[in-house]
């Protein structure tokens, strides 16, 4: 049908807003589960002739929120040159409580007073992790392991060697509000960053301790909460087919940031199916 050639017409990168709870990947099924239903396309058993390409440009947590950009048709193969850019991240921490897996989804594993905490000790602490710092990734991530996801492992009880600690950048890093135990940061930073051990090692830094309670990604590359996340209710093929149109103008011919290739392109999840 008509809506049917539409959607397998559709092509470039839109994004969409992901909430709190599924992972990345799930949203993304459902996304494809919407659109192929209003196409009219049955998905039962392989009967499809075609194939619709969809594939995300990088994982969020499933604790966090925020923009999860989206590449359908030939936008899957642009994903990773478009989005080479910076992210950009709204975090609340938690003073006084470590978790395992350094947000709050985790078990408690250490407590600490921070009642000696200022907020100015906490604006000159960050000065430390703003630029290119080295950071040790989280053991619950999906860093892999011989071909399995670290959290994967460890759920399942095994022994996990840290990663080394590697490169990474921070172009902005600033606190927004300070209302004890809880402070709020606003954090831009390139690929391979996780947020997550940034509020740990400030914890550490400041000799408490620190974990991640909330985690919104409000940039990735040129999308923008505001301007581009499509919340679940605009998930149609006119809708998509006008934030396509939308998006256009966010990346001319050439990204000139294409020189800003993530340093550990290996590990920048692409989802492209």
């Amino acid at each position: 049908g008509m809506s049917a050639d539409k959607l397998f017409s559709l092509s470039g990168l839109f994004a969409v807003y992901k909430p709190k709870g599924p992972t990345s990947a799930g949203v993304l099924n459902l996304l494809k589960e919407r659109l192929l239903a209003e196409a009219g396309v049955q998905t039962n058993g392989n009967k499809r002739k075609q194939v619709l390409k969809i594939g995300h440009g990088g994982t969020l947590d499933s604790a966090a929120a925020g923009v999860l950009v989206v590449g359908i048709g030939k936008g899957t193969k642009m994903l990773k040159t478009v989005l080479a850019g910076s992210k950009k991240y709204t975090a609340i921490g938690l003073l006084g409580k470590a978790t395992d897996t350094l947000d709050a989804t985790g078990k408690v594993t250490e407590e600490k007073p921070y009642d000696q905490i200022t907020k100015g000790d906490l604006e000159n602490v960050l000065q430390k992790f703003t630029g290119d710092i080295m950071q040790v990734p989280p053991l619950y991530s999906a860093l892999k392991k011989d071909g399995e996801r670290l959290s994967t492992l460890m759920k399942r009880g095994e022994t996990v060697e840290p990663k080394p600690a590697r490169p990474v950048r921070v172009y902005s890093l600033s606190l927004q509000q300070f209302q004890p135990p809880l402070f709020t940061l606003d954090v831009e930073c390139g690929g391979g960053f996780y947020v997550r051990s940034l509020v740990s090692d400030i914890g550490k830094e400041l000799s408490t301790c620190a974990t991640m309670q909330e985690l919104t990604r409000t940039k990735h590359g040129p999308f923008t909460l505001e301007e581009h996340a499509l919340y679940e209710d605009k998930w149609t093929i006119d809708e998509i087919a006008r934030s396509l149109e939308h998006c256009t103008s966010l990346f001319p011919g050439e990204p000139s940031h294409k020189k800003l290739k993530t340093e550990h392109p290996g590990e920048t999840a692409l989802s492209c199916e």
